[in-house]
């Protein structure tokens, strides 16, 4: 492939990126590649990965993978999703006592109890400080970096978070990487993030590609996001419930996808893989063809059923005879493993090949393994890189994966690490530990607005954008029915603002434009904050770039006044302008503040001027006097009723008026002279 040609690929995979499902309201995450990016590469030299440890590993994935307590040890699974069989004798009671005092912490954030927190915290620091408990270290590490019945304090967070980190706890390794990557420190973060993606494209399937589920925001801005929440109410939900009902009557179409729902745990619901292989069995008997693929890799994976390779390549060659293309990746990933069936590696690409000519990713991205490695192929790095850009342009999660190593190695493309870095994360981030967001969803949709703050404040330490926003805006909805715990019991004010104010900023550093505008608003009113107009002029700005009208509304005030920025009749005109090219909801506000200029303008240190200046101070004296006065509830009613007489005594009269002018139009005139005949 010619250097042209790769190039071409690579700016699709730009466009492609730019529209990668990523959460509303964040920033897209845009890959600028450029022809420098790529690496002329002599397939038969000696490069990193010969040497790199890293890609001696199963790229394509696959069925090897561990259960999720595995993967994410010292999660609180057991606690959300307890095992449905008894516990075996031989079961390790080593964490029983780790398990209960993060029960007791979940319990007070969800009840405000300060003292069962205390209770808690000291447990978990006994067990961390005491007995090396690196999961306890974890728990201790978000305590000091929340600021939960201890004082905030980062570099203890950080210490603990490193040392449960080398202990294998994979959320601090998710917190280490994500305080890395916010100071830039890109060598650090790649490692671990190169680990934790490694984890999650692990747990991927070998066939077709697994459905992305994006943790929900709980807002669109200032208002709950009902519509979203609405579809996240797991058999709760109606829709849920009439699928249900179709399915129990024998439509084939609803047994698939109620196999679905619970295999992969959509729509808020608890995964739960043996009621997803009775559907996918029900649905396969209604001639549903759908099922046989995902059979075949319940089967390969042992989900809810004893692992059996045989008949999983028989489920996926059923599935590829009904024009299931993407089963074609689980059985060549079969013959590559040589599970079920002797290694064959050219067999395996035939496979991979029927795959990638139907149009599959999955094909696409198997054979750029395949020739990355030179497994049964000769090895050719520019075709791999070809395959995997491909790949990538169809939203094959692994793809991504792929690029990030080679951005991290330097194979196939030039080094760059914090490019390496965004690409981990962003595989990373749908890791088992992401399980979180569906706990956090599902406390908060029960009412429980102190389990879901804790967990999404968890998630959050994680470097979760849409954890950071939604902790924030249960912060400031709520309140104090947030239950949000300080340093010696429930938030003061001040805390749940400066908590709030602290998770808002972090949420704009990713993107977030309702954040990046909030933080604003923090700077130039001081709300957890000190009052610092330069500050919220940088804040605004930054939610400017992203097409925010708010935000420049604010900065062509700001520009009126020179709060924080010169002052410029000239620039504020041009940002209420384009307020209102971007938003024309804004025409009112637009076309009041450009009165404003004019009458600056024209009537500089005039009356008028004065007037003008001094009505923020004005506003918030009527609108307590509104409050306080008028909304009082017995002047309320007084005040209606007054409003009512006044509007019936004024439509009366202007009744007897109409009258009046109606018989005066009909009267003879007695002067008028009869016209002459």
């Amino acid at each position: 492939m010619s250097r042209s040609s790769c190039h071409l690929f690579l700016f699709l995979f730009l466009l492609l990126f730019s529209l990668f499902p990523f959460p509303l309201l964040a920033r897209p995450f845009v890959l600028v590649l450029s022809q420098d990016d790529l690496k002329d590469v002599q397939n038969d030299d000696a490069s990193p990965l010969d040497s790199d440890s890293s890609w001696d590993d199963d790229d394509f994935g696959g069925t090897h993978v561990k259960p999720d307590d595995e993967l994410d040890p010292g999660s609180w699974r057991r606690l959300f999703e307890p095992p449905t069989t008894l516990l075996s004798p031989s079961h390790d009671t080593s964490l029983d006592s780790y398990y209960a005092a993060v029960q007791k912490i979940i319990s007070a954030s969800n009840n405000g109890d300060a003292r069962l927190m205390e209770e808690a915290a000291a447990e978990i620091e006994i067990a961390a400080n005491a007995d090396g408990d690196p999961h306890a270290r974890s728990v201790l590490g978000f305590l000091y970096g929340m600021g939960m019945m201890r004082e905030r304090n980062k570099a203890k967070a950080f210490l603990n978070h490193y040392f449960a980190a080398e202990g294998g706890n994979a959320q601090s390794k998710m917190a280490l990487a994500y305080t890395y990557s916010r100071q830039d420190m890109h060598e650090k973060a790649v490692k671990l993030y190169a680990e934790l993606a490694e984890t999650a494209v692990n747990s991927f399937l070998i066939s077709k590609d697994s459905p992305v589920i994006e943790p929900i925001r709980i807002h669109n801005g200032a208002e709950e996001n009902k519509e979203a929440l609405k579809k996240s109410r797991g058999e709760d939900d109606e829709d849920f419930q009439i699928l249900e009902y179709q399915a129990q009557k024998g439509n084939a179409g609803a047994m698939y996808k109620m196999g679905l729902f619970y295999y992969f745990g959509l729509r808020g619901l608890r995964r739960d893989h043996s009621k997803a292989l009775m559907w996918f069995l029900k649905a396969v008997d209604k001639g549903e063809p759908r099922s046989l693929e995902l059979l075949g890799e319940i089967y390969a994976r042992g989900a809810g059923i004893e692992r059996n390779y045989t008949k999983a390549l028989e489920w996926l060659s059923l599935a590829s005879e009904h024009g299931l293309y993407s089963a074609y990746n689980g059985m060549g990933y079969l013959h590559v493993k040589g599970y079920g069936v002797e290694k064959n590696y050219t067999k395996a690409k035939e496979y991979f090949d029927k795959a990638a000519d139907n149009e599959d990713a999955g094909g696409h991205y198997n054979l750029g393994v395949m020739y990355l490695k030179g497994i049964g192929v000769k090895r050719d790095v520019k075709i791999a890189c070809k395959c995997f850009i491909v790949a990538a342009n169809a939203g094959q999660p692994k793809a991504f994966y792929q690029l990030a190593k080679m951005f991290h190695t330097g194979v196939g493309l030039k080094k760059n690490l914090p490019m390496a870095t965004a690409l981990y994360k962003l595989v990373a981030e749908r890791g088992p530990w992401s399980s979180l967001s569906r706990w956090a969803l599902e406390s908060y949709l029960k009412g429980d607005m102190g389990k879901a703050f804790l967990l999404y404040s968890r998630m959050a330490e994680l470097g979760y954008e849409i954890a950071q926003s939604n902790a924030a805006w249960i912060l400031d909805k709520y309140g104090e029915r947030s239950m949000c715990m300080g340093e010696s019991g429930a938030c003061t004010d001040a805390e749940r603002h400066q908590r709030a104010h602290s998770l808002w900023w972090q949420a704009s550093e990713q993107g977030n434009e309702h954040a990046a505008l909030l933080i604003g608003d923090a700077y130039y009113y001081g709300r957890g904050t000190v009052r610092d107009y330069e500050r919220a002029a940088e804040a605004y700005k930054h939610a400017k770039s992203q097409s925010n009208a708010q935000a420049m509304f604010n900065l062509g005030y700001m520009h009126e006044h020179g709060q924080g920025l010169p002052f410029d009749l000239h620039l504020a005109k041009r940002y209420y302008d384009q307020a209102l090219e971007l938003d024309p909801a804004a025409k009112l506000p637009v076309t009041l503040a450009l009165a404003s200029l004019w009458v600056r303008k024209n009537y500089a240190d005039s009356f008028l001027v004065h007037i003008i200046d001094s009505l923020p101070e004005v506003y918030p004296r009527v609108e307590e006097w509104v409050e306080n006065v008028i909304m009082e509830e017995g002047n309320a009613t007084i005040l209606t009723l007054f409003v009512c007489l006044l509007t019936v005594l004024y439509l009366r009269e202007r009744q007897r008026r109409h009258a009046i002018a109606a018989a005066g139009a009909h009267e003879p005139n007695e002067h008028v002279v009869p016209a002459a005949r």
